[in-house]
């Protein structure tokens, strides 16, 4: 998911274009400059695309304190995707600013200049004295009127890869055919047997957090070996074996280093994991918890979920000093909020423990992954949950959801049938989803909730 960073000197008003963008209050807003010293992070959605939102610490310098967030600031926009770079329109352009935004051009990124807290005429033609900054985007801002926002979210929305929301409405329409006379989907005409198939497993994380030795304690416990498939070190090793009459088919990645780092065959090692992720059911998401948790481990959950797979949080070398296991997973939860369904397991690779509690564990989230629920059970929770708290209505108007149908596996897919699919809140979609994971076992799979039309070609009505 792309990655979009509020950048700038303190008091410019990041924070609370943050929270307007994310429609909630999630970080500080003051009169006082430098509130914010630590990235906030939420994910956000325009339209039919979603982003990680980032507000980031204002840059300054006045202090070795600042001079720190400068630096974890400057350090994240290296990493982001899109860049915003916001001034004070209350003020004129001075030097610093134009430094700032000259060093973030060198990034070469889509990058806008938001001048804020242009409330006023005066303000408005104060604004146009950052014309000298030469930027080829410009929004004028007034977050606390709520002015120019949505010009800017047009522009962040253009920024963003084309939605999967298109390409599975698209499915669903595919797929209306495929349901019974008893209103269930027909299993039989679906092209992959998921109850056969062998369950394929890539371990991911960066270098020596024990993916190898996972593997290896993995398949050495297991005495039903059917293939070994080895290449060199920096190739993927493949080892497949029969657990409870299921195949499992694992695949050990190599490991993601930091992208400075990454030179020739590193470069080759991080494509494939790539396209190991893009063929696998299962990631297990492999974190060395003998050491703090670093942003690249984010980095590598964002793209296990980029691929939208089951996922399993594996915390290894739990042999080695670390902290309570209840005080690390509020942890890994607090930082990795969009792998929020994946169940976290504490393992020993080198001391084998506890990794005989993997295999079931597997099984699990892959019928989780593959699992089909019920039409008349999914409308009966859809009816209850809207029962419970109703839609909220689009400027008066009354948003309603006819019928619900799962049309896609792996991960499961959900489309709602209604009348302005458009209106639907992430928050609300986000509400359901926490009532379908209440009723049914879904833990370790990501569910796809796709809001649609009544009709192929009918708009909202």
């Amino acid at each position: 998911m792309k990655e979009v960073i509020l950048v700038g000197r303190p008091n410019v008003g990041k924070s609370s274009l943050f929270n307007r963008l994310a429609r909630q209050r999630i970080a500080i807003t003051s009169e006082v400059s430098g509130t914010t010293r630590d990235t906030n992070k939420t994910e956000i959605q325009i339209d039919d695309k979603s982003c990680i939102l980032i507000d980031s610490g204002g840059i300054d310098e006045s202090n070795e304190l600042f001079i720190n967030v400068k630096n974890n600031t400057l350090n994240a926009a290296k990493y982001a995707d899109i860049i915003i770079f916001m001034v004070d329109g209350k003020m004129l352009p001075d030097d610093v600013d134009k430094r700032l935004f000259y060093s973030l051009l060198k990034l070469n990124k889509p990058i806008a200049l938001v001048v804020n807290k242009v409330d006023s005429k005066k303000d408005e033609e104060r604004s146009w004295e950052f014309n000298e900054f030469g930027a080829s985007v410009v929004f004028n801002l007034s977050v606390s009127h709520a002015t120019g926002v949505d010009e800017l979210c047009e522009w962040i929305y253009k920024q963003l890869p084309k939605s999967n929301l298109k390409a599975d409405s698209d499915e669903f329409d595919e797929f209306l055919d495929d349901f019974n006379d008893s209103g269930e989907l027909d299993l039989d005409n679906k092209a992959i047997d998921y109850e056969n198939k062998n369950i394929k497993v890539g371990i991911v994380g960066r270098v020596n957090v024990g993916k190898s030795s996972l593997l290896n304690a993995l398949v050495n416990d297991n005495r039903s070996v059917v293939s070994s498939i080895a290449g060199t070190t920096i190739d993927p090793v493949n080892e497949s074996f029969v657990y409870d009459g299921r195949v499992f088919e694992f695949v050990d990645t190599a490991g993601i280093r930091k992208r400075g780092k990454i030179e020739g065959i590193e470069k080759y090692a991080l494509n494939r994991t790539q396209k190991i992720l893009e063929v696998a059911d299962i990631a297990l998401l492999v974190l060395d918890a003998s050491e703090p948790f670093t942003e690249l481990d984010e980095r590598i959950a964002g793209l296990v979920g980029k691929f939208e797979l089951g996922v399993i949080i594996v915390l290894n070398k739990w042999d080695k000093e670390h902290g309570e296991f209840d005080k690390v997973a509020f942890e890994i939860r607090d930082r990795f909020k969009f792998l929020a369904y994946a169940p976290i397991i504490s393992v020993s690779a080198l001391g084998k423990k506890r990794i005989h509690k993997l295999y079931p564990l597997i099984k699990e989230v892959y019928q989780n992954y593959t699992q089909r629920i019920k039409t008349s059970e999914l409308n009966a929770l859809i009816e209850e949950a809207v029962k419970i708290h109703p839609i909220p209505r689009d400027h008066g108007k009354v948003v309603k959801i006819f019928y619900a149908a799962q049309f896609g596996f792996a991960p499961p897919k959900i489309a709602l049938v209604m009348n302005k699919p458009r209106s639907l809140h992430f928050s609300y979609k986000r509400y359901l989803l926490n009532k379908l994971r209440d009723k049914f076992n879904l833990s370790g799979t990501p569910v796809i909730l796709i809001p649609k039309n009544k009709g192929k070609n009918e708009t909202d009505i």
